[in-house]
C-alpha cells in the first residue's frame, strides 16, 4: 500500500521528469539549409551527410536537440526564392546557404537570422560581407574561390591541349555569379587563348553554345561553378565529347577533362562548426570568412580518350588524381 509520503515522492519524480521533457523540447534548435542542386544529386546527398555528421560530432542530434529543414532548388532561380521564403518564415536559429545563388536568395529575405554560406566566390566583392576578418551583419562562412582559379583552368587546359586558341565559359547568368570574370577574359591572351562568356538557360541553349564553339578548330570549354551547370552537367559533358571539345571545370569525376578544385563536401562539414558556434551564442559578424587551403588537380583519362587526346606526361605527373 502506497502511503502519503510515497505519493508525494512519486509526484515529485513525475514533476521532475515532466520538467526535463519540457526543457528538452525548449532546447530543440532549428536550422534551415538551402541547397541549390537537386536532392537526387549524389553531391547533395554527400553534402547533407557531411554536414549532419559534423553537427553530430559537436553534440547536435536530429530530433533530440536540433531539427534541420532542408530545401533543394535544383538550380531553379524561382525555387530558390520560394524555398528561401519558406525557410526564413520558420524563423530558424541559423541558416546554411550552399552556393552563391542560395545565399543571395536568403539575404533577400532576412538581415537578422544568422547565415553561414558555403561555396561563394569573393563574398567581399559581392557585398555579402564587409571584410573577411570582420564580416559584420548576419552573414559569414566559407568562400570557395577567386577569379584566378578560373584563369588557372584556362592555363591547364592550354597545357593539356596546346592547339587550344579560345574557350567559351559556360554558365547560367541567373544562377552563376563569378566576380572578376572580366579580369580573366583580359588575362587569357597572355597564355595564347581568347575567352568569352557563353550564357545558357536550358538544355537547348547548352547544345547550341557548345556546337557553336566547335564550328572552328581550337575551341574549348570552361564549365563555371554554377548550380545550373551542376544540375545539367551530364548534357554538358555528353555534348562536349560529341563535339570533341576539351573542357575544364570543378569536377573531374563527372567528366571534366581537367579539374582543379577544393573538397566542397569537407567545406560543408566545416560550415557545421560555425553553425555550432552560432547556436552556442556566437555572432556571425565576429566569425571570419575562411577560404579553402588546399586544391586538387584531377585529370580524367576516360574523357581524354573519348576526345582522342594524348595528354603531356608533365601534366599527368603533377595530378593529385588520375581518373581512369
Amino acid at each position: 500500500m502506497i502511503g502519503r509520503r510515497d505519493l508525494l515522492l512519486l509526484g515529485g519524480i513525475v514533476g521532475i521528469c515532466q520538467m526535463g521533457v519540457a526543457a528538452r523540447a525548449e532546447a530543440l534548435r532549428r536550422v534551415g539549409v538551402l541547397i541549390a542542386v537537386p536532392q537526387s544529386d549524389p553531391l547533395a546527398q554527400a553534402i547533407v551527410m557531411a554536414f549532419a555528421e559534423a553537427l553530430g560530432r559537436a553534440g547536435w542530434v536530429e530530433g533530440r536537440n536540433i531539427h534541420i529543414e532542408y530545401r533543394y532548388a535544383s538550380g531553379d532561380p524561382s525555387l530558390l526564392k520560394q524555398y528561401a521564403a519558406e525557410l526564413t518564415k520558420l524563423a530558424p536559429d541559423a541558416l546554411l546557404a550552399s552556393t552563391t545563388s542560395a545565399l543571395a536568395a536568403l539575404r533577400e529575405r532576412t538581415r537578422t537570422i544568422p547565415i553561414v554560406f558555403v561555396i561563394v566566390p569573393d563574398p567581399v566583392a559581392q557585398g555579402f560581407v564587409q571584410s573577411l576578418a570582420r564580416p559584420g551583419g548576419n552573414i559569414t562562412g566559407f568562400a570557395s574561390y577567386d577569379a584566378e582559379i578560373i584563369g588557372k583552368w584556362i592555363e591547364l587546359l592550354k597545357e593539356a591541349v596546346p592547339t587550344l586558341t579560345r574557350v567559351a565559359m559556360i554558365s547560367n547568368p541567373d544562377t552563376a555569379i563569378s566576380p572578376g570574370l572580366d579580369r580573366v577574359i583580359r588575362a587569357a591572351p597572355a597564355v595564347g587563348v581568347t575567352a568569352a562568356r557563353a550564357p545558357v538557360h536550358n538544355d537547348a541553349e547548352i547544345v547550341e553554345a557548345i556546337s557553336a564553339e566547335a564550328r572552328e578548330p581550337g575551341g574549348g570549354l570552361i564549365v563555371l561553378p554554377d548550380s545550373f551547370n551542376t544540375t545539367h552537367h551530364a548534357i554538358i559533358i555528353d555534348t562536349a565529347i560529341r563535339q570533341r571539345l576539351p573542357l575544364a571545370g570543378p569536377s573531374g569525376r563527372t567528366g571534366d577533362l581537367i579539374a582543379y578544385w577544393f573538397d566542397g563536401i569537407e567545406l560543408h562539414a566545416q560550415a557545421a562548426t560555425y553553425i555550432d558556434r552560432i547556436l552556442h551564442g556566437a555572432n556571425p559578424a565576429d566569425l571570419p570568412v575562411q577560404y579553402p587551403t588546399k586544391y586538387r588537380l584531377a585529370i580524367n583519362l576516360k574523357t581524354a580518350k573519348a576526345l582522342g587526346l594524348t595528354l603531356p606526361h608533365s601534366l599527368l605527373a603533377r595530378a593529385d588524381e588520375v581518373i581512369e
